[in-house]
């Protein structure tokens, strides 16, 4: 990997690429652990910042997000961001169900037109963090709801419905 590596995460509900986020979480973890959450979220905030333009109006929301990928980086699972539409993660390294599932999710999500964030994880170390031992897994607004299997695009439509309505 590179420091030019461009991860999307959720900031305050938008999707923002970072650029280097991977090499940084790797460093902190090594050279933070054990230490209080506030030295930690000022070293993300440091090292992140010097290769990322951070808007200054929301630099506390960064501040959240990347604190969230940090402790899914080291193992500790996070609700994905509160704030903003539903979020949905394929798990999986995009075989031939992986992306079933993903299609799926899209005809579905069009047919209720549910405004969504639909992100496929190919990463083994990402898809590590939610625990899972199969795949595809479906992961609904930081909720394993499938692992292993694609679910008909009925079960899909009411999990969508269900989330959609809170």
């Amino acid at each position: 990997m590179t420091d030019y590596d461009i991860t999307q995460i959720s900031v305050g509900g938008q999707r923002i690429g970072i650029v280097g986020l991977k090499p940084v979480l790797e460093e902190v973890a090594r050279d933070f652990a054990g230490r209080p959450d506030e030295e930690i979220k000022a070293e993300l905030m440091a090292r992140l910042g010097k290769k990322n333009y951070i808007v200054p109006k929301v630099k506390d929301a960064y501040e959240v997000a990347f604190f969230r990928e940090y402790k899914k980086f080291i193992g500790e699972p996070m609700p994905e961001d509160p704030a903003g539409q539903t979020q949905i993660k394929v798990l999986g390294p995009g075989c031939p169900s992986c992306d079933k599932l993903e299609q799926d999710l899209m005809t579905v999500m069009a047919e209720l037109n549910l405004p969504a964030d639909l992100e496929h994880v190919r990463d083994v170390k990402e898809i590590a963090c939610y625990g899972v031992m199969g795949s595809p897994a479906l992961v609904i607004n930081g909720k394993v709801v499938a692992v292993g299997r694609v679910p008909s695009k009925s079960q899909l439509k009411e999990w969508l419905k269900t989330v959609s309505k809170k």
